[in-house]
């Protein structure tokens, strides 16, 4: 489906490339219509907006949102297990989805980075996608919130993906998202020791790389 693509691409580091096709991404939105009207409508806006930027203005909006707050990672399973044992294996269990169904990771970011789960989604027939997005609906959620309440244009894009799940995430699990990773852990103190944490974890080769962008194949 094209519009789980166009979201992921949308929540991707803004490279000259992807700024050049907003027209592009904007007919597969009109072609598919699967967004409610509104949601539609506000994401053209987005994109519009998006496409006038700079690409370097886009690029340091961009970092200074998501890469330096960990409040507002694109990480789904940071927002759940925090530094925990358990993410790691909730991570190894979704690359095993992720092949179960045929697709190789083709690229060095985690596998529950926001923008490369998408993609995987698009190759998905609609019913199961959707059920799938509905399962991380309060990380969504949550993300939208922090967002909107930081009047980033960012927050429009969240809420398509939101509206994509289907069903509203409920608020229980909505909260417990917010109590895991508290505004503290935007503390430039709390940045660097993560990223410490994780040179040291994923080692050379191995680190995730925001900037590289996603994208995955069919594989054997």
């Amino acid at each position: 489906m094209q519009t789980f693509k166009v979201l992921s691409a949308l929540l991707a580091y803004p490279e000259p490339e992807l700024l050049a096709r907003m027209d592009e991404l904007a007919a597969a939105l009109r072609a598919e219509a699967l967004l409610p009207a509104d949601q539609h409508a506000a994401l053209e806006i987005f994109m519009t907006n998006l496409a006038r930027l700079d690409p370097l203005d886009a690029q340091e909006r961009y970092v200074a949102l998501f890469d330096r707050n960990r409040s507002l990672s694109l990480h789904l399973y940071e927002h759940i297990h925090g530094e925990s044992r358990e993410r790691g294996q909730a991570m190894v269990q979704l690359a095993q989805l992720y092949r179960l169904y045929g697709v190789a990771i083709a690229t060095r970011e985690l596998p529950d980075y926001l923008p490369l789960f998408l993609e995987f989604l698009s190759m998905l027939p609609p019913r199961a996608a959707m059920s799938l997005l509905g399962e991380t609906a309060h990380v969504v959620s949550a993300l939208r919130e922090r967002l909107t309440e930081r009047a980033s244009p960012y927050a429009t894009v969240m809420g398509a993906v939101e509206a994509l799940a289907g069903k509203p995430a409920e608020r229980a699990a909505v909260d417990d998202v917010l109590a895991t990773l508290m505004p503290e852990a935007d503390e430039l103190s709390a940045l660097d020791r993560q990223w410490e944490e994780e040179a040291v974890r994923f080692g050379a080769g191995g680190a995730p790389d925001a900037a590289a962008g996603t994208s995955a194949s069919c594989g054997g």
